[in-house]
């Protein structure tokens, strides 16, 4: 196993004391020719290297009959030391010939697997046979499951639960949820013995409680009798679908499952008190004991495993035949599928950490986030290029684990970040270039208790350092809004790129982001003033992209914008309400029916509320003729204070509240005139 870093093209550090008046500390980080060409001595460049060292890397194990236990990856830990920025190695992983294996047969034992119990009896010898065919080490263990027995999954009533199959069927044993049977054993014998000694159970519905049965088979670990360093199997043999995360409901059964084991008298104790498990449940628990599945299934429910395999990174689907007497081969097949697929992954990692593997081998998949060879034989080894990244500095070492699915071997990786210089200042305790108030660390000084500023300048006496900072912060946002340093309450200003400086009582200032015209700050025709465009004379518009003109604004009459807005850029900005182009009309206001109709009854007939005071009070109304006819059109029509009925018509004239109006001279009632 080995490790390179790729050479880092991001910032280095210039350790000694260059940075110029109004320049931020920033400045020290940049890339080796900006620092060279900013007059830097190659000498004063800081450039923390990638680190990277094995702390355990023993050989890959040829046989898994060797002393000890077999070895299938290495190395087993590496210690990263990166920059924020990445890394990469090599790993081997292999198959060990003649490795242990653990295989767990779980039964669905309902009412309609009465046949396929009856074919397992039989077959005891041959699985036995498989299994030598594939390891000198090998082990078998048996479980069985049907369903909770509470309704509507199971029959309740006593005598059902008692003899839960058809009235024809002798042998049939009390309904159950899951029951582990047989731990794991090399003897036959014993494996034989206790098979037969099953019988078949029933329930109602047709989903089972497959997932609470492989969960519980997946964390009883000790029960089961997994051993360590072993390739693990669980051969799933069912003819239905299965209830998940959720169903419990059903049953009022409301208490999540907790992933945990419950195991009393070798029965599932917790099958009628805690939902059944979600399919990521149990994908986690697989996956965290390093256990394979192999879903036996029939034809009818190929579909529904398949999909379920999906799900599950180390798993295999395989269809057998009606009384499942193919299952040895079945087992056999979807055996050398699984080991012949490495599969390398991680457990969890940080926001901030990112894992990418590229597989070395003759038919390996696309770099990604897993990396996957695939036909890989017994004896062969398999190289992957695993590649690290931190993507931001970590206040404290992580660790994390990269395997093989369904293998117990995992590399641990410790990985910590590179974000301090490592800077051979001489011990100067008052130095000159702090003002004799402190001592220079990588360039910087680090200023004694009661003194701040860049260069320990400034003396806080007693006061609060925390008060005097405040002051330079605008709305108690950011310390000169990031633009300056703080120095005895003051704002200190950084220079731009450009050679201007920020500036203002809190930097917030500055004069080279302004809105542009034609890429043009500020449209070439005026000069950027803290963000602002200030126009030279003729033009306006937020970026002076407009020449000074109201021809556009003009009505017929002559008036601007009707004197309900003003011209900008050449384009009416009406009032609110009011309309482009020439804010003549305001569809959104009250109607003048309306709201002059009282000064109306009090111009042309001196009666109303105003009538005292009309003259000042409708002002509004600058011309009023009392006429025979009105013009043509639909008039406004008002009732006065004794009810009768006024006829006028009004017209807006130019200004905001501005109007002419005629008024009828009679004024009536239903049939009759008015006086």
């Amino acid at each position: 196993f080995t490790l390179w870093t790729i050479p880092s093209t991001s910032c280095l550090f210039h350790s000694q004391n260059f940075i110029k008046p109004g320049e931020q500390e920033a400045a020290r980080c940049d890339t080796w020719a900006q620092l060279i060409e900013r007059g830097c001595m190659e000498e004063d460049i800081t450039s923390p290297k990638n680190d990277f060292s094995s702390s355990k890397n023993i050989s890959l194990s040829n046989t898994a009959l060797d002393k000890g236990e077999p070895i299938q990856l290495r190395p087993q830990e590496v210690n990263l030391k990166l920059r924020p920025g990445e890394g990469s190695q090599n790993g081997q992983t292999g198959l060990v010939e003649g490795y242990p294996v653990d295989l767990y047969y779980l039964m669905d034992l309902s009412y309609s697997m009465e046949d396929d119990l009856r074919s397992i009896k039989t077959l005891g010898n041959e699985l036995f046979n498989a299994l030598q065919g594939i390891t000198k080490k090998g082990q078998i263990g048996f479980g069985s499951f049907v369903d909770k027995t509470v309704l509507p999954f199971t029959n309740t009533n006593p005598e059902k639960l008692n003899k839960p199959c058809a009235e024809t069927e002798m042998y049939c044993q009390p309904a159950f949820g899951y029951r582990h049977v047989l731990s794991m054993t090399e003897n036959k014998a014993e494996f034989e013995r206790e098979v037969n000694k099953q019988r078949i159970s029933g329930n109602l519905d047709s989903p089972e409680g497959t997932l609470d049965a492989i969960m519980q088979a997946a964390v009883c670990g000790e029960r089961i009798g997994w051993r360590n360093s072993s390739t693990r199997l669980i051969v799933l043999t069912t003819d239905d679908g299965f209830h998940m995360a959720g169903d419990g409901k059903l049953a009022g059964i409301l208490e999540p499952n907790d992933e945990r084991c419950y195991m009393d008298n070798n029965l599932y104790s917790k099958s009628n008190e805690m939902d059944y498990p979600s399919v990521g449940q149990v994908a986690n628990q697989l996956e965290k004991n390093n256990i394979q599945p192999i879903f036996a299934v029939t034809k009818n429910m190929e579909k529904v495993y398949r999909e379920l395999s999906k799900r599950i990174p180390k798993s295999e689907v395989g269809v057998l035949s009606a009384d499942s007497h193919n299952v040895v081969e079945l087992i056999k097949n979807a055996y050398n599928r699984l080991s012949s697929k490495v599969t390398v992954t991680h457990d969890a990692l940080p926001d901030n950490v990112r894992v990418t593997y590229t597989p070395l081998c003759p038919e390996g998949g696309p770099s990604g986030d897993k990396g996957v060879c695939n036909n890989v034989g017994v004896g062969q080894m398999v190289s992957f290029n695993v590649t690290v990244t931190a993507d931001e500095c970590m206040q404290s070492e992580i660790s994390f684990l990269i395997g093989p699915l369904g293998m117990k071997d995992k590399l641990k990786v410790s990985l910590s970040t590179l974000c301090k210089c490592e800077c051979d200042d001489p011990v100067t305790v008052d130095s000159p270039y702090c003002n004799g108030k402190g001592q220079v660390n990588c360039g910087m000084c680090s200023c004694k208790a009661g003194f701040v500023g860049q260069k320990c300048e400034c003396s806080i006496g007693e006061k609060d350092e925390s008060s005097l900072r405040a002051a330079c912060r605008k709305d108690n946002g950011t310390e000169c809004e990031g633009r300056g340093d703080c120095v005895c309450g003051i704002c200190q200003c950084y220079t731009l790129p450009g050679g201007s400086t920020y500036y203002g009582t809190n930097c917030e200032c500055e004069n080279e982001s302004c809105e542009k015209f034609q890429n043009k700050l500020c449209g070439g025709n005026g000069k950027c003033r803290c963000k602002n465009c200030e126009c030279k004379p003729g033009y306006e518009g937020t970026a002076c992209q407009c020449k000074k003109s109201d021809e556009q604004c003009r009505t017929p009459s002559g008036s601007v914008c009707s004197g309900r807005g003003t011209c900008k850029c050449n384009q009416c900005k009406c009032m609110e309400g009011y309309q482009r182009p020439y804010c003549l009309t305001c569809p959104a206001c009250q109607t003048t029916c309306i709201t002059k109709g009282k000064c109306i009854e009090c111009l042309g007939f001196q009666t109303g509320p105003f009538s005292k005071n009309c003259s000042q009070a409708c002002t509004s109304i600058s011309e009023f003729k009392m006429v025979e006819t009105l013009p043509p059109g639909k008039p406004c029509d008002v009732r006065d204070v004794e009810s009768c009925r006024v006829f006028f018509a009004i017209k807006q004239l130019d200004g905001e509240d501005n109007y002419t109006a005629q008024i009828l001279k009679t004024r009536g009632k239903r049939h009759v005139l008015c006086n």
